[in-house]
């Protein structure tokens, strides 16, 4: 296996979450971490039936046609070529790219019988070919090969999660033994070290809980309680490690949306957590660089609905993928929009004076 042949360092990092609501509605979302965009990233609609390639350039490609429609950020970087970062399709399949730095390796060359397939072009090839977990992973296993093949001179190390309808969560990380497909995963991702490693990681946070402790003795003294005891260790860096301990812990005890607006908003608000803020995680080079939570995105796989906000804007956008069905053609959506804000004067209404019972307790 080769390892990715670049022409920059990769330290970008990026978290995902898989999420239900209560009443049965399967959610994926990630942060996308990272120094900037490549120009032309936008919310792109990719078609079903447009021919593309799943090798650009090498002149070993394989011609495919997709059988699915498809939603989510990403370049079109010609007719041929579309690129989605992360993405839903019309079956409810989802899934999202993430950076693995230093470990990604993939083949020099295609299995007999299989088609070379370039690492950022696998998930837009997934989304446009299989309806299931089950279909990508049998295209990954069968059909196809990663080859180590540039990209705009570039062959980026990745990992992948894939969502759909049955609620499973699938990890896929290529390695120097070859590609991994993890089955019924703890449904958290982010970066480097490998998802076995977080696993074993996960393990020395055995002892966190959702529930406040008492405070012991302290030389004698009775020591204060505090709110969030039953998280205290909990890690609160942006390192990947530290970043898939929180967002599995969050998964088991965050209370879960009733439905999908209120599931969608809440989620949200689980990635603020482990997003980078613009600032803190900055770059050794010759420039200030930055990486930062550039956008956040969730996805649903019954509504087929793709959300997202973006660093500097706050509200939560959607493009809905049923309605698009009938076009034929790609079409893309602004994905950064300047920051807004809404007076709520004319909202206002006369206030009213609340009168208190005698068993009603005061909150701060």
């Amino acid at each position: 296996m080769e390892t990715e042949k670049t022409g920059r360092p990769f330290p970008a990092g990026c978290s995902a979450l898989s999420w239900d609501t209560a009443d049965g509605r399967h959610l994926l979302g990630r942060n996308l971490d990272f120094t900037g965009l490549a120009p032309g990233t936008a919310v792109q609609y990719v078609p079903r039936g447009i021919a593309y390639e799943t090798c650009a350039g090498s002149g070993a490609g394989a011609r495919c046609q997709a059988r699915y429609a498809a939603l989510g950020t990403g370049l079109l970087l010609a007719p041929s070529l579309p690129l989605l970062y992360e993405g839903v399709n019309e079956c409810g399949l989802m899934g999202g790219q993430l950076y693995y730095r230093n470990l990604a390796r993939y083949a020099p060359a295609p299995r007999p019988g299989t088609a070379p397939l370039q690492p950022p072009v696998l998930l837009y090839h997934l989304l446009a070919q299989c309806a299931t977990v089950e279909e990508a992973a049998l295209l990954l296993s069968r059909r196809a090969t990663l080859v180590c093949a540039p990209l705009l001179g570039q062959v980026p190390p990745l990992h992948w999660v894939l969502r759909d309808r049955s609620g499973e969560t699938v990890v896929v990380e290529p390695d120097v033994n070859g590609l991994h497909l993890y089955r019924e995963t703890v449904g958290v991702l982010t970066n480097s070290p490998g998802y076995p490693w977080h696993l074993q990681h996960l393990r020395c946070f055995s002892g966190l809980r959702d529930l406040d402790r008492d405070g012991p003795d302290v030389a004698g003294l009775p020591a204060p309680s505090f709110s969030g005891t039953g998280a205290q260790g909990l890690p609160g860096d942006w390192t990947s490690p530290s970043r898939f301990v929180r967002l599995a812990f969050l998964r088991r005890y965050a209370l879960p949306g009733a439905d999908e607006p209120s599931g969608v908003a809440r989620m949200f608000r689980l990635l603020q957590s482990v997003a980078f803020p613009l600032g803190p995680v900055r770059l050794d080079g010759p420039a200030p660089a930055w990486d930062a939570a550039r956008y956040t995105a969730v996805l649903c796989g019954e509504s087929l609905r793709y959300y997202w906000t973006t660093y500097e804007n706050q509200r939560i956008r959607f493009v809905d993928l049923p309605s698009l069905l009938p076009r034929s053609e790609p079409l893309q959506f602004a994905l950064e929009h300047p920051p807004e804000f809404r007076a709520c004067a004319a909202d206002a209404a006369p206030a009213k004076w609340h009168a208190v019972q005698d068993d009603e307790r005061l909150h701060p």
